[in-house]
């Protein structure tokens, strides 16, 4: 079992974030039949890099990146912060008071052990320490999807043939003091993992 600490990201740790980044969306779409979609895939990288520097930028206070590390070893990522891009143009002013949560990204060795729970553990009792009430969240991937839907219940919105026929995009609105705080890697203890 591994032993994960949390830890804000220091400007130093850019060229190691860049890298893994790239690695974890470049695996994501290869697993999910997308890697013919290399501008799409791009993008992504470049707007998770862009999200990092805001956070590094602001000192946290615009966007809050938490990095999971198995020693030294970079193995998670998520943040916070106001909605952006497609969550924005989807739910308009609805959105302006929502603080979206993303860039939930997994080391492809250490996916399915519980490292996504403990960082969103830990953006949960970060959003509550900032006073917010309220969050969301989205994915075009199937996988995630899955994984979302048994975690957080049913979506709020389907954007339905977003990304091509049957493939959907779906959009979460939670209330942070409604999602249930887990403190285990333990899997059979942790009913979210799959």
């Amino acid at each position: 079992m591994p032993s994960i600490r949390i830890r804000r990201p220091e400007p130093q740790d850019l060229p190691a974030l860049q890298e893994f980044f790239r690695l974890v969306i470049e695996d994501t779409f290869a697993r999910e039949g997308l890697s013919h979609m290399a501008a799409d895939m791009e993008a992504e990288v470049e707007e998770k890099i862009g999200l990092l520097e805001d956070d590094l930028a602001s000192g946290g206070k615009e966007r809050l990146f938490l990095l999971a590390l198995d020693g030294d070893k970079l193995v998670g990522t998520m943040q916070f912060g106001p909605g952006k891009g497609l969550i924005a143009e989807v739910l308009g002013e609805e959105a302006a008071g929502l603080t979206e949560v993303g860039g939930a990204l997994i080391h492809p060795d250490y996916q399915g052990k519980g490292i996504g729970s403990l960082l969103w553990n830990a953006v949960l009792l970060a959003m509550l320490g900032r006073g917010i009430e309220q969050f969301c969240f989205d994915s075009g991937y199937p996988r995630a999807q899955q994984l979302w839907t048994r975690k957080f219940g049913e979506p709020d919105r389907v954007l339905n043939d977003r990304w091509g026929p049957g493939h959907h995009h779906l959009i979460w609105i939670r209330k942070v003091r409604e999602i249930p705080l887990r403190f285990s890697l333990d899997p059979d203890k942790d009913p979210d993992r799959g």
